[in-house]
């Protein structure tokens, strides 16, 4: 029904929590056809308004899915506070229910989460938030705080781009040295790969003479930079003013 007619199933999923019938899967299942429909706001001010009458079970996976409506919104602030609430019920072991891991999907498929790599999931979703926010300096400390916990390429590009926005180039190189030897988990994907290069790419253009792929010393790559920019300083074919040139053709009569 939800593929067919969306509208008529959020009808029938609101039918259901006025009801009070299974209303933790209806207001869940809800809000997620609510979003593909571009209604997220209405979607979380459902959540907000009847997520009481679901099971304190119910309650994370409900937060989970008022952060995604609030990153639909583009609500960094409200994004943010839902996340760092989040990181707390883990440092105070609420998350999971009490329970070391949780059964989540993805695709269909089901697996096993544990709170190490939740903890590095929600941090690395925190720092995307700071990313939006241009505040990369926080956004450097969470990401930093994530690799420690359970490092992966991904976050390692997020955590570079956030150096190079503050001029750190060198830590920025050797973070990014760990994906492109493929020192991490998703270093291989092909998406992850393409990142690097192109964050590569950046910081080359960034520091051109600081860069020094090449193996060279500081003085020889400087050098090197030197010739570079000379070369394209140095014209192949002398420069003249237009006037010059027209006047050229006629060199060997003005000389008579």
């Amino acid at each position: 029904l939800v593929e067919k007619d969306a509208d008529g199933a959020i009808i029938l999923f609101w039918k259901a929590i006025n009801a009070g019938d299974r209303v933790d899967s209806a207001l869940k299942d809800m809000a997620v056809v609510m979003k593909q429909q571009d209604r997220a706001e209405e979607a979380i001010e459902a959540i907000k308004s009847f997520r009481d009458r679901c099971s304190k079970q119910a309650q994370e996976s409900l937060d989970n899915v008022l952060i995604d409506l609030y990153k639909k919104c583009g609500k960094l602030e409200e994004q943010i506070e839902m996340l760092k609430q989040k990181l707390l019920m883990i440092y105070q072991g609420e998350a999971f229910n009490g329970k070391p891991t949780k059964t989540a999907r993805s695709h269909g498929r089901k697996f096993q989460v544990t709170i190490k790599q939740e903890t590095s999931r929600i941090l690395g979703n925190l720092g995307w938030a700071y990313m939006q926010q241009t505040n990369f300096a926080a956004a450097e400390v969470v990401y930093r705080k994530a690799q420690q916990i359970d490092p992966n390429a991904n976050k390692a590009c997020n955590l570079c781009l956030c150096l190079i926005k503050q001029g750190q180039y060198s830590e920025a190189r050797d973070v990014l040295e760990d994906v492109l030897q493929n020192k991490l988990l998703g270093s291989d994907d092909p998406k992850s790969s393409s990142r690097a290069k192109e964050l590569l790419e950046e910081l080359e253009l960034s520091v051109p003479l600081l860069w020094n792929p090449t193996g060279l010393s500081l003085e020889d790559a400087f050098v090197e930079g030197l010739d570079q920019l000379m070369s394209q300083w140095t014209p192949t074919r002398p420069r003249r003013l237009p006037i010059f040139e027209e006047i050229s053709p006629y060199r060997d009569q003005l000389a008579c």
